[in-house]
């Protein structure tokens, strides 16, 4: 019997052995024929190591090619904490030449990680450094390439632009809206360890990394110049709170230059606060725009015929009763009985008042809809404002009268030159761009091209060549006429609104304007300057923003080599200017037939004779009174 026993128990016992041995052979089965290519995986996980390599970002350039951010190539320092065997030794000498502290350092290289990125003192290093690193030659310390942006034109277009960080990602303006074309995938070093994370003698693999896309802006960089130029000089000579100035082309919405102040370096974002760098006034600023604004009020009541500009008149006594409250014109006294055509000329607030009236408060609100304003204008830049309006339901016969000369709404100057481009385009509404194509850095291959996005026809081209015109008049004889140029049509509009905070309308406290276009007659550039509370001058925007826009056409003149026409219109002299008078062309005639044409003018004979065979300045085009004139005789 108890043999018997212990038979049995041999038995169970043979069995559980045979069931374990039998499942251990089923395991090992599945693992062989079913989890290689896991088992595999995680091997080759365990074994390979990989050093980062960055792409280059894209880069940025302007209409013509020419670069705004590029980059250069910097070095890194990462370290292997398995490789590194005297890690005290290593961590005090990286120390020392990082000029950083040993704790930190030493926590770095006993991490337990398969790679440890050294940050951020050991991103960007100069060469002398990476030398020094370099000549240590210890296990587990690698210096890798790493590529940094740069702008080689410091502020020039930084709102614009944007900056990157330090891991080079887009973090504002054009470099983190268009980030993943721009950002290219980064590469790497491949290479196997064993178990203790030492290198193997095995085959390397180099990965390269694929740059980012290279993107094409609207921008022109010599306009570009201008622009900025014009906003040191306005800072230095006013010291005003902030300013801004965009230049668009008015036929399809490109943006060809905007900036403003203050700005700030992307090459070292480090150094400037939020504030500065992710406020782009251009597109995130809003106020009330003032008199720049009548350009809408006039646009609509030309198309819905309700005043007839030339045979219309309304008299202006120095202000106007709307509902119980008193709106001032800014002449004491008023302007008198004036047609509507020099009501837009004198920026008579009353009569504004008038065509405000005459529209009615839904037909003005539906225009200022029309026009883009109260919405975004979908700019291709990060940080848009919409601007505020009177809910339709809100306005009553003040806010009407207020709208209609550009007080107690808020809007955006990017909306602001939107509308204004559309009332002497033709009536064409479009969105604003800067992208104008992006491309493969290789092969140059047009990824994409943008075009311009038409939204609407808000007035007739009948109606915006009356529009052109009148502005026209607005700078030979009104407001504007500190931005008039000699040989060349221009138009445009001034602004002098005055600031609100809290509530209250500030005294002395204004965002000087000026929005002008030429040529007049067929314009290509589209200025807006606003200058914000300017010290140590008249606060008119006539006085302070009508000069600079008139130094960037002038600028443009010359860039785009605009010849001189006859002006349509001749500026209204004060005794305060500088007069010019037309210049006949005398050639072929004889001396005794000039002196009525010249009567006005210097003259130099070189040469003997009677008959004039050239002479400078040619004929045909203003010069200033007193000038000299050379002719050269037979």
């Amino acid at each position: 019997m108890f043999h018997y026993k212990i038979q049995k128990r041999l038995y169970y016992m043979f069995l559980i052995i045979l069931l374990c041995f039998l499942a251990i052979i089923i395991r090992l089965f599945y693992v062989q024929v079913f989890k290689t290519k896991d088992l595999n995986e995680l091997a080759h996980n365990l074994w390979s190591r990989n050093l980062p390599i960055l792409a280059d970002r894209g880069l940025i350039t302007d209409r013509n090619g020419l670069v705004l951010a590029s980059n250069i190539t910097t070095t890194s320092l990462v370290v292997i904490p398995n490789q590194i065997k005297e890690k005290d030794k290593v961590a005090k000498d990286l120390a020392d030449i990082l000029n950083t502290d040993y704790l930190n350092m030493f926590k770095h290289i006993s991490k337990k990680t398969a790679i440890e990125r050294i940050h951020p003192e050991g991103r960007g290093l100069s060469y002398e450094t990476a030398d020094a690193i370099n000549k240590l030659g210890y296990d587990g310390v690698y210096l890798v390439k790493e590529s940094k942006r740069y702008y080689p034109y410091n502020e020039l277009l930084s709102h614009v632009l944007g900056y990157v960080g330090i891991d080079n990602q887009g973090l504002s303006g054009i470099e983190l809206q268009y980030d993943k074309y721009l950002k290219g995938n980064n590469g790497a070093i491949k290479y196997y360890s064993d178990g203790k994370g030492a290198r193997l003698k095995l085959s390397e693999v180099y990965d390269a990394p694929v740059n980012g896309n290279n993107i094409s802006l609207t921008i022109d960089l010599n306009i570009q110049e201008a622009v900025e130029r014009e906003l040191d000089n306005a800072m230095t000579s006013f010291n005003p709170e902030q300013a801004l100035i965009l230049v668009m082309d008015p036929n399809n919405g490109e943006i060809i230059a905007m900036s403003s102040r203050p700005n700030f370096n992307p090459n070292n974002y480090q150094n400037y606060t939020t504030e500065v760098i992710n406020r782009n006034l251009p597109i995130w600023g809003t106020y009330e725009p003032g008199s720049t604004f009548k350009i809408i009020t006039l646009a609509a009541s030309l198309e819905e015929k309700t005043v007839n500009l030339f045979e219309d008149y309304f008299h202006d006594t120095g202000s106007v009763m709307v509902d119980g409250a008193r709106i001032k014109c800014w002449k004491a006294g008023g302007h008198g009985t004036q047609t509507y055509l020099e009501v837009v000329q004198n920026s008579c607030n009353p009569g504004f008042v008038s065509l405000g009236q005459k529209l009615g408060t839904k037909r003005l609100y539906n225009y200022l809809i029309d026009f883009g304003f109260g919405s975004k204008t979908g700019i291709d830049l990060n940080g848009e404002a919409s601007g505020i309006l009177f809910k339709l339901d809100q306005m009553g016969p003040v806010e009407t009268a207020t709208t209609a000369f550009g007080q107690g709404i808020s809007v955006t100057p990017i909306q602001q030159v939107r509308g204004v481009a559309a009332a002497i385009n033709g009536g064409n509404l479009y969105t604003p761009y800067i992208l104008r194509s992006i491309s493969e850095p290789e092969t140059n291959e047009m990824i994409l091209l943008n075009k311009p996005q038409f939204i609407k026809q808000v007035i007739t081209e009948e109606t915006s060549n009356l529009v052109k015109y009148t502005l026209e008049r607005v700078v030979a004889h009104g407001t504007g006429r500190n931005a008039y140029i000699e040989n060349y049509r221009v138009g445009g509009k001034t602004g002098t609104a005055q600031k609100v905070n809290n509530g209250i309308y500030m005294v002395g406290n204004y965002i000087l304007s000026f929005i002008g276009f030429m040529p007049a007659d067929n314009p290509d550039y589209l200025v807006y300057v606003a200058i914000d509370n300017p010290k140590g001058v008249t606060q008119y925007g006539g006085t302070v923003a009508a000069p600079i826009a008139k130094n960037i056409m002038l600028s443009i003149i010359d860039y785009k080599e605009y010849k001189p026409v006859k002006n349509e219109l001749l500026r209204t002299y004060t005794w305060l200017d500088t007069k010019y008078l037309y210049l006949e062309n005398i050639e072929g005639k004889d001396i005794k037939e000039i002196k009525e044409f010249l009567k006005n003018f210097k003259i130099e004979y070189s040469g003997s004779g009677t008959k004039i065979i050239s002479q400078s300045p040619k004929g045909g085009s203003y010069i200033k009174e007193g000038s000299t004139v050379k002719l050269m005789l037979n």
